[in-house]
């Protein structure tokens, strides 16, 4: 097995799960290297990501730890994958917070998505010149390379929710994200008017929180929730003042459904909520 000096989220992701699984079953570093032949060495190197791991040794692992999920350990064998593998985001290593890309990734990988927002619009809908006047207020003051790579790197993500299989989507966006007008009244205009185009799509769903609902679940929170093969490979990012947060832990994974669950109950339905959008458009 070869070693990994900078695993993708994806090799880490599998690496903690397969700590989680040899966890689970009571089974101790020392015991795992014994069932494997190997030392405690390699075990630890696999479970930090600094080892890669084929297909065929995740589901040894798996038999070892006994574990009752072959959903489970199948998408964990195909997180495997071809370990040089390269993709769009990954021309933007180096040039964009790392953060970035693993939100690039995450969504690439994910079998639905689901997105609350109370302050901004889903980055999967804003439109160009909105994308830039939101980069404009960042602070620090980004440079106009930085900006203008991150307006591209945004822009080249919606790719997801196109072509012959589109990601299903579903978003909740407040009042208040709808009604901040970055770029002035135009662009806040045409930006509008996207996302309200973009609700006519089959595999998007969005649904409007209205200031009349008054206080509501996840209040000021930006949520993103990306569904894996399995509920266990399921991955919550949030945004964090120095970058992106990512949340995988079963616990939290649950109660960050249930607050979706809520946040969708309190907001209109997908056709009044198309309507509602487009009459703010039409204010501006």
């Amino acid at each position: 097995m070869a070693q990994r000096n900078a695993p993708t989220g994806r090799h880490r992701r599998l690496a903690m799960e397969m700590r989680r699984m040899r966890e689970q079953a009571g089974i101790s570093i020392q015991e795992a290297a014994a069932l494997l032949g190997s030392d405690r060495t390699m075990v630890s190197n696999i479970e930090a990501g600094r080892t890669g791991l084929s297909d065929e040794r995740v589901r040894q692992l798996a038999s070892h730890y006994k574990c009752p999920d072959p959903a489970l350990v199948e998408a964990l064998a195909a997180l495997t994958g071809p370990r040089r593998a390269r993709h769009w985001w990954d021309e933007y290593r180096g040039k964009l917070p790392e953060g970035h890309l693993e939100v690039s990734e995450v969504e690439h990988y994910a079998t639905r998505i689901r997105t609350a927002q109370t302050v901004h619009l889903p980055g999967l809908f804003q439109t160009e010149d909105h994308a830039r006047a939101i980069f404009e207020f960042a602070v620090p003051k980004l440079r106009r390379l930085e900006v203008e790579l991150r307006v591209e790197h945004r822009l080249r993500r919606q790719a997801i929710l196109d072509g012959n299989s589109p990601t299903p989507y579903l978003g909740i966006i407040h009042e208040a994200a709808l009604r901040l007008e970055y770029g002035g009244r135009d662009v806040a205009r045409a930006q509008l008017e996207h996302l309200a185009d973009a609700a006519d799509r089959d595999n998007v769903t969005l649904l409007v929180l209205p200031f009349s609902v008054g206080a509501f679940y996840g209040a000021g929170q930006s949520i993103l929730y990306a569904e894996g093969e399995v509920p266990q490979l399921d991955t919550v990012q949030l945004d964090a003042p120095l970058g992106a947060d990512f949340v995988d832990a079963p616990t939290p994974l649950a109660n960050y459904r249930s607050l979706l669950d809520l946040m969708e109950q309190s907001a209109l339905s997908p056709d009044e909520s198309q309507k509602f959008i487009r009459s703010i458009a039409r204010e501006l």
